[in-house]
């Protein structure tokens, strides 16, 4: 157990959160009813953490540091970056939370985080989150920071260590956090906590997990996403309550607030300034965050008047970074009949799926589509059935959870469990718009689970898979979800991804080409498929996604 935090420490606890939200962010989204319907708390905390380390590495690499560099500098970059990549109302909360750990390490030039500093970094942040905010509201992440510090502050007044310290932050957030729909009616009468604070209590027990040396930080790299299991120690978000499920979707389908959010930065404004900005901000508008880091100040807004918010900030620097986001609104009625709804991860899949008549989401590795952008595509459909296709194993949670937002303003979605791409084009395959809903549901349910799937891809980093290590670029074969070949040559991996997915009844190979699969790659193997698999039609669809050179199904 470490008594100290160094500047590895740091980094593999910002590291290990960063996978903790990469994880969970679909869970988080779906939990989120306040203060707009978005829909998008954890992607943004997940993007803003994400984004701030790649900022932070980049801004060290301009300043010439090389390997280690000294605790104080690595917390004040990555303090800016954070700030400078913040999105949406949790992503600047979260940036302010970084902020206050910064400001106890580099105004006290600390090398190493003692048990006493900890407390007063975890104090910090919950101060700074809570001054970012023009109208705290409890029942939020800032009342589970608050909650948390304070268990702090009583453990190290105690004389506890280290270790036990943070696993007081834990326990201390985790209780917090169940008492948020006590403290917040929309919580209560939708049967959720609140999505922030799920959020920032990643972030206590990614802490609590390197403190214990259970995580293994080499295991970890920008994009890897996959959760250490001693992480899998998982909250339940859940809470008891006796609404209905009608209440949670008035909440959603009946807000009628301001029309846009308006976010954008400006440098070297003074404190007063800052204040003056945050009183112009909640004239015109509401969700006002307005956070400063060094000489940088984010602001966020929810607005109906553009310019004025423009404007406010103008009045003391030049906006810089400006994105205008039209918020969701109340949608009219749904016509009768049904409608095709189906995630796409590339331009040559969504085209195939607008094709067949589908609205296309973009959604996959990279980007995966949040509750709130799958809702919209539903209301896009506009009609009172919807048959929705994830086609992606780590966005099913989010159709689940938008499948039940949109079922309460009167549509009824049925959700097909396709985990790729292959198995949701071989399930828009047999949909026969002349057919009752129930037998192109049951129908395209079977076809997407009678599709194995497999896919092509290169390691990005070292590691052990079910096929054994892997060194970085060594060549990946998927089966049915599971990496179970490594190899280094593209045409032999294929083949045998082939011989994974192929049984003896099979009748159609779909290969799906991503964006980066190298030219010949897919005549070679057709060539293969023809000679050695008499019988077999083979269909080629250029996908265009990223990360994967080849999906791969067979039907």
């Amino acid at each position: 157990m470490l008594e100290v935090l160094d500047t590895d420490s740091v980094r593999r606890w910002v590291v290990m959160t960063r996978a903790a939200l990469a994880a969970r962010r679909a869970e988080i989204d779906a939990l989120n009813v306040y203060p707009v319907p978005d829909g998008d708390t954890g992607t943004n905390m997940y993007l803003t953490l994400d984004e701030a380390l790649a900022g932070a590495m980049r801004e060290q690499e301009a300043m010439g540091v090389v390997g280690t560099a000294p605790l104080s500098l690595e917390a004040a970059v990555l303090s800016r970056s954070a700030l400078l990549s913040a999105r949406g109302n949790s992503g600047v909360i979260l940036s302010q939370l970084v902020r206050g750990v910064s400001e106890v390490v580099s105004s006290e030039e600390l090398d190493e985080v003692d048990v006493a500093a900890v407390g007063r970094a975890v104090r910090q942040g919950a101060r700074r989150a809570r001054e970012s905010v023009v109208r705290p509201q409890e029942g939020t992440i800032l009342s589970v920071a608050d909650a948390t510090a304070d268990e702090v502050e009583r453990v190290i007044g105690a004389g506890g260590r280290l270790g036990d310290v943070t696993r007081a932050a834990v326990d201390a957030a985790r209780a917090a956090l169940a008492r948020t729909p006590e403290q917040l009616q929309v919580l209560a009468d939708a049967g959720v906590v609140d999505a922030g604070a799920a959020g920032y209590l990643l972030f206590v027990e990614a802490l609590d997990q390197v403190v214990h040396e259970q995580g293994a930080p080499s295991r970890y790299a920008v994009d890897d996403f996959t959760l250490n299991p001693s992480l899998e120690r998982r909250p339940d978000w859940s809470t008891p309550t006796t609404a209905t499920a009608g209440s949670h979707g008035a909440a959603r389908a009946g807000y009628d607030g301001p029309a846009y959010e308006v976010m954008y930065l400006v440098h070297d404004v003074p404190e007063e300034g800052v204040a003056e900005l945050r009183r112009r901000l909640d004239e015109i508008g509401d969700s006002v965050v307005v956070s400063t880091a060094w000489d940088v100040t984010n602001v966020h807004v929810h607005t109906d008047d553009i310019g004025a918010a423009l404007e406010a900030g103008l009045a003391h620097a030049t906006p810089q970074r400006v994105a205008v986001t039209l918020l969701e609104t109340v949608d009219r009625a749904p016509r009768l009949g049904v409608s095709i709804v189906a995630c796409a991860a590339g331009p040559g899949i969504a085209r195939v799926v607008e094709e067949a008549g589908a609205v296309a989401v973009a959604s996959g590795p990279g980007h995966r589509a949040s509750a709130g952008e799958i809702v919209a595509a539903v209301r896009t459909a506009g009609t009172q059935e919807v048959i929705l296709l994830p086609n992606d194993r780590d966005t099913r949670m989010a159709a689940d959870a938008a499948a039940h937002a949109a079922e309460q303003e009167g549509r009824r979605v049925h959700v097909i469990g396709s985990t790729t791409a292959v198995q949701g084009l071989a399930a828009l395959a047999v949909h026969d718009p002349t057919l009752p809903t129930h037998h192109n549901v049951l129908a395209m349910t079977h076809a997407a689970a009678a599709t194995r799937h497999g896919a092509l891809t290169i390691a990005v980093k070292a590691g052990l898979t079910s096929g054994g290590m892997c060194a970085v670029d060594d060549v990946l074969g998927v089966v049915d979800g599971d990496i179970t070949i490594v190899g280094s040559d593209l045409d032999e991996v294929a083949r045998e991804v082939l011989g994974g997915i192929v049984g003896p009844g099979t009748e159609l190979i779909t290969l799906v080409v991503g964006a980066d699969a190298p030219d010949g790659l897919v005549d070679r193997l057709v060539e293969w498929i023809e000679e050695r698999r008499e019988g077999i039609e083979v269909q080629v669809v250029e996908g265009g996604q990223p990360h994967y050179l080849l999906l791969l199904g067979a039907e």
